[in-house]
């Protein structure tokens, strides 16, 4: 796993690029900044593997950013990220790792770790561990074998199965239930048989694949049997405590926090997932505030702000974590950027829904700014 920080100036590129970095198991996103210079000054505390650049950035260009990060720490590789390839050269006078050429994809975050990853052989003779699968539920539902690579589904039955029972591991799920959830409009008769061969098919997947998971038949239907492998979801599900009675333990909720890359499912069309994936993102959003304002009140303002971008990233629309950056900078003594931010929400708030922001949060911003 690596610990990645990214510089881009422009907030849309900078949004894409947290997710399509994110999705990368590979990866842990750490730091996402639209200001150089603040990024510079928090290089001391993250010591990132990987530092995403932009190259065409006002005040310090993304050149100028390597070579005073490389004056820091020559660990952090840099990847710079162009929309005109004459910078290549240029990238590497500088130490680059490597560049991508502008629109970024995921085709070219693939390029980047998969070099990284060669180079990784001595350490992991060093300290050999199994390999193992990678199960994602938080963002999409991506499910990587031990080599790293994608599991693809036979049908799209297959995988809405596998998800459900990711969903409710450990229980037994009466077959039904399933038949009736996957083929609601089918006749009784067939919709067992389809199901039946969706269970062969998904048991002879995961066997192939060597995922370390199983579905057992027991008595009135089927139940997923872990087998000690775990998941981003099962880890929020064990936490549910950590969580709801406040937190305690400081590392397993950070944990937990790095754990959710967006909504239960994201992207599926799974009708029986909705009330989960709600239930879910509350429990997220409860984590934040919680992370958040413990870092406000030890004066951690840099990781207070990263924690809320990376909230905003998935939930940008969240009006009460909105007002807590707006809180934040005026306790923070950072009232200039209080209009600015508060701008910027107005603008995206109008956009998508066609509304005012609420007048609350007008009321506070105005306060702080007299």
């Amino acid at each position: 796993m690596f610990n990645v920080v990214i510089v881009e100036d422009e907030k849309p590129i900078l949004e894409l690029m947290k997710v399509l970095i994110g999705r990368n198991p590979h990866y842990t996103i750490i730091g996402a900044f639209s200001s150089p210079h603040e990024a510079l000054a928090a290089m001391a505390d993250l010591k990132p593997d990987l530092a995403f650049l932009d190259v065409e950035m006002p005040k310090m260009n993304g050149l100028e950013l390597a070579q005073r990060m490389n004056e820091l720490s020559d660990l952090t590789k840099i990847i710079f990220t162009t929309a005109y390839k004459e910078y290549a050269l240029d990238a590497f006078k500088v130490y680059a790792f490597d560049y991508i050429l502008k629109p970024v994809t995921p085709a070219a975050i693939e390029r980047v770790t998969s070099r990284l990853m060669k180079q990784r052989p001595a350490a992991a003779t060093t300290e050999p561990k199994a390999r193992q699968s990678a199960i994602r539920c938080f963002g999409s539902l991506e499910i990587r074998n031990p080599e790293g690579a994608l599991v693809r589904w036979p049908t799209k039955k297959t995988e809405e199965l596998f998800a459900y029972f990711l969903c409710y591991p450990g229980q037994d799920i009466n077959k039904w239930h399933l038949a009736d959830m996957l083929w609601p409009d089918m006749l009784e008769d067939r919709a067992t048989h389809n199901l039946h061969n969706t269970i062969y098919r998904l048991k002879k997947l995961l066997k192939e694949q060597e995922i370390g998971v199983d579905i057992l038949k027991t008595n009135d239907g089927y139940l997923i049997d872990m087998l000690g492998t775990s998941y981003d979801l099962l880890e929020f599900q064990m936490s549910d405590r950590v969580i709801s009675e406040g937190i305690q333990d400081i590392a397993r909720a950070e944990k937990l926090f790095g754990l959710y890359r967006g909504p239960l499912l994201d992207r599926k069309d799974y009708l029986w997932k909705t009330q989960l994936e709600e239930s879910y993102s509350k429990q997220y959003t409860l984590l934040a505030r919680q992370l958040i304002e413990r870092d406000m009140r030890e004066e951690a303002w840099n990781q207070a702000e990263r924690k809320a971008d990376t909230y905003l990233a998935i939930y940008p629309l969240q009006e009460d974590m909105q007002q807590l950056v707006i809180d934040m900078y005026a306790k923070s003594g950072k009232k200039e950027r209080i209009a600015k931010y508060y701008a910027s929400f107005k603008a995206l708030y109008r956009r998508e829904l066609g509304l005012e922001p609420p007048a609350e949060m007008t009321a506070s911003v105005a306060a702080y700014l007299e």
